[in-house]
């Protein structure tokens, strides 16, 4: 009995811990937009709680290709430390994720080629759970919204997201009227920070672009 018990204290303590720093709740839910999805209104679908992120019932599809865009403003300023995505499985597997934090508008994917990401790395493959991507926390340590953008299916015709959260903690409430909040420049660092922690923790390459 001592051990199951301290077994269970172990989860706990675990779950107590993700939840501390699982971001949900601090995510405009209402606000949260999609661009080239088949449904529009599924982007609001893969923003779960953290319960729920090896959830396959809801999901969002790309519409006309593989690409799709994901606007995720938050109630307060946060900092990221990491993303955490659960997604399609097959053909349907993204592997290219860019991240542009704090954009003055929502980002289009005129702005996507013409704008450089503050995160941009190759997606895993083959992944079935969720999976947790650090990103550089001096790029992410006021952030009011951000605009992630997916594409380069396996299949190469459409993408598939079950789901979207964010780790991190809140910074402070923002302010009434305050539309843009200054974050650093991206730097080469971005990458070979990710890929050294990926490659340690899974052994497997992800490479930046």
């Amino acid at each position: 009995m001592a051990n199951t018990d301290q077994g269970s204290s172990s989860i706990i303590e675990e779950q107590s811990d993700s939840d501390q720093s699982n971001l949900f709740t601090y995510i405009d839910r209402d606000n949260v937009h999609g661009l080239n999805l088949d449904v529009p209104e599924r982007a609001k679908d893969i923003i779960k709680p953290w319960v729920d992120r090896e959830d396959t019932t809801l999901f969002a599809d790309s519409g006309v290709d593989d690409q799709m865009i994901i606007h995720v403003p938050f109630s307060e300023t946060v900092r990221i430390r990491s993303v955490v995505l659960k997604l399609g499985r097959g053909e349907y597997t993204p592997r290219h994720l860019k991240i542009y934090a704090n954009y003055p508008n929502i980002i289009d994917f005129a702005d996507v080629e013409n704008t450089t990401p503050h995160f941009n790395i190759s997606l895993l493959e083959g992944e079935t759970s969720a999976v947790e991507y650090p990103v550089r926390v001096a790029a992410f340590r006021s952030v009011h919204s951000l605009g992630l953008y997916v594409g380069d299916s396996v299949g190469g015709d459409q993408s598939r997201i079950y789901f979207i959260g964010f780790k991190g903690d809140c910074q402070s409430p923002r302010k009434e009227g305050t539309k843009k909040i200054e974050v650093p420049a991206p730097n080469a660092a971005d990458a070979s920070l990710v890929d050294r922690v990926l490659q340690k923790a899974r052994g497997q390459q992800t490479t930046a672009r």
